[in-house]
């Protein structure tokens, strides 16, 4: 798939430190109750951290007790692509960037509570927050 940023990999290695190009780029796992978003609670916009483009608002965000920053619903539908992954000896849908091709997490149909019963489950170094101005 072509994404409208393009960048080679030493290129985007240049713009991102290890641990997130570890992320965004090579699908890398952060550790559980890590992030720095995981208890972000301002109103704001959570955007890409490669690429910077819109993927989630503050208030789809909420506690699923995961361990990572969870949102029932992108911002748009197609502001993220959404792709089976059948590593690790299961079955799941990696959530991407629809920009940039980056990994942000997964998306599984357990939010329980939510108006789309979607959890959205995203690793806090691939996502940037703005927070409202007040």
């Amino acid at each position: 798939m072509s994404y409208s940023v393009d960048k080679t990999e030493d290129e985007w290695r240049e713009e991102l430190g290890a641990d997130q190009y570890a992320v965004l780029r090579e699908a890398a796992t952060e550790r559980a109750w890590t992030g720095e978003l995981l208890d972000e609670s301002r109103a704001g916009l959570y955007t890409c951290g490669a690429c910077g483009a819109e993927l989630f608002k503050s208030g789809t965000k909420f506690d699923s007790g995961c361990g990572w920053p969870s949102f029932y619903e992108s911002i748009r539908p197609d502001a993220v692509q959404l792709i089976e992954d059948t590593t690790l000896g299961m079955v799941r849908t990696e959530v991407r960037c629809a920009n940039c091709g980056s990994h942000l997490g997964h998306v599984f149909p357990d939010g329980f509570g939510t108006p789309t019963g979607d959890r959205y489950c995203m690793n806090s170094i691939a996502l940037n927050f703005t927070p409202e101005e007040s």
